[in-house]
């Protein structure tokens, strides 16, 4: 395990992989102090909502002098435009608005106490909110750096915050397929005879039927107007029972082959029960697939995640997972690709999401491959 650490980094593009996705998940962890405003904080200017403000320009040079300043930002005003009726966005440059860091802002509770229940900590009192942000403007003016949806909303906040969904199902269900794929692969490979007929036939049937069917399918048992977090589960649960043929498959095949080591020989002679003999001598074999596995899973789930929320099949609003904020910046047809392109941020996080995973499987792959290292 040591050398191949080493050699993950030594693999410039594992390693600047890992720094993004390690970034990534710190980030939306803690994205409700990194981010200047709530998940489904909406804004106002008079009674117009802000929809679709342009992200904010951060200014440093002193309007007074020319000279270099701490950041500020101008508050915007709208306004209608006669021919087309959609609203126009100009700075309000009568006052600045310098940006100001650790404000007070909308409250939350703060990570890892997020991860309580919320129906437990409404039974016993215990909410221990904060409302401290790591950067923020007095209102009127707003800091939106990647502007706002459709809805007023930060959009820079709502990708932090659909990171939790969208990183977090990948790597839950990547777990849950490989949990079921390497036991059902070790009992068929260890036992044999029937029981290795039985599940690899199972595995051949689950096959067969094609991936977004069986997921459509297995989606439309489930009521589609649940909770967030429920959808969140079921999502992780469709997800880890829908790949994990292709993975028995491999470690079935692992496992014939190393059922026959002396030291699983020895442990038999010694007694031990077939229950250890899998779980403590054969299965650790399988590590290094299970590990070079799991950086390959979670990418295709990510993509799988997204394709449900765009398709309304996935989470739901006032939540934000990058799938759905996709789907909701389709809503502004041709305007989004000509002068809202700041709605398309989500696919590129998919899209690096995805990347820095493959980059990080290739070098895992390459570090337990003993012919790789030479």
């Amino acid at each position: 395990m040591g050398r191949a650490v080493k050699h993950v980094r030594r693999n410039r593009l594992a390693l600047a992989a890992t720094v993004f996705l390690g970034v990534m998940y710190f980030l939306a962890a803690f994205a409700d102090f990194v981010a200047p405003y709530g998940e489904s904080e909406a804004y106002y200017r008079g009674a117009i909502v802000r929809t679709y403000a342009p992200p904010a320009q951060l200014h440093w040079r002193d309007p007074r002098t020319g000279g270099f300043t701490r950041p500020f930002v101008y508050p915007l005003t709208q306004e209608r435009d006669p021919s087309t009726f959609e609203l126009v966005y100009k700075e309000d440059m009568a006052r600045p608005f310098p940006v100001q860091f650790f404000v007070q802002g909308t409250p939350y509770v703060p990570f890892p106490l997020s991860l309580i229940p919320e129906g437990w900590r409404q039974a016993t009192g215990f909410q221990p909110q904060v409302s401290w942000h790591l950067f923020g403007v007095a209102k009127p003016a707003l800091v939106q750096l990647w502007g706002a949806d459709q809805l007023g909303r930060d959009v820079f906040g709502r990708i932090l915050f659909g990171a939790r969904i969208t990183l977090t199902v990948g790597i839950f269900a990547s777990l849950l397929t490989l949990l079921i794929g390497v036991v059902v692969g070790g009992i068929s490979g260890f036992y044999g005879g029937i029981v290795d007929d039985v599940c690899m036939r199972l595995v051949e049937i689950l096959i067969t039927i094609p991936s977004l069917f069986l997921l459509l399918a297995l989606r439309a048992v489930f009521p589609l107007d649940a909770k967030s977090s429920t959808v969140f589960f079921i999502m992780i649960l469709i997800l880890g029972l829908i790949r994990w043929g292709t993975i028995a498959r491999v470690v079935r095949g692992q496992v014939l082959s190393l059922r026959e080591e002396e030291y699983v020989q020895a442990a038999r002679g010694l007694g031990a029960r077939d229950g250890r003999i899998i779980f403590r001598h054969v299965l650790p074999g399988t590590i290094s697939y299970a590990i070079v596995s799991l950086s390959l899973l979670i990418p295709s789930f990510i993509l799988t995640e997204a394709g449900l929320s765009f398709l309304g099949l996935g989470i739901s609003e006032p939540n934000s997972s990058w799938g759905l904020m996709l789907a909701s910046a389709q809503e502004g047809g041709i305007q989004t690709f000509v002068s809202r392109t700041w709605l398309l941020v989500p696919g590129l996080f998919i899209f690096l999401a995805v990347l820095a995973f493959n980059f990080l499987g290739d070098g895992l792959r390459d570090a337990f491959d003993p012919k790789a290292r030479k």
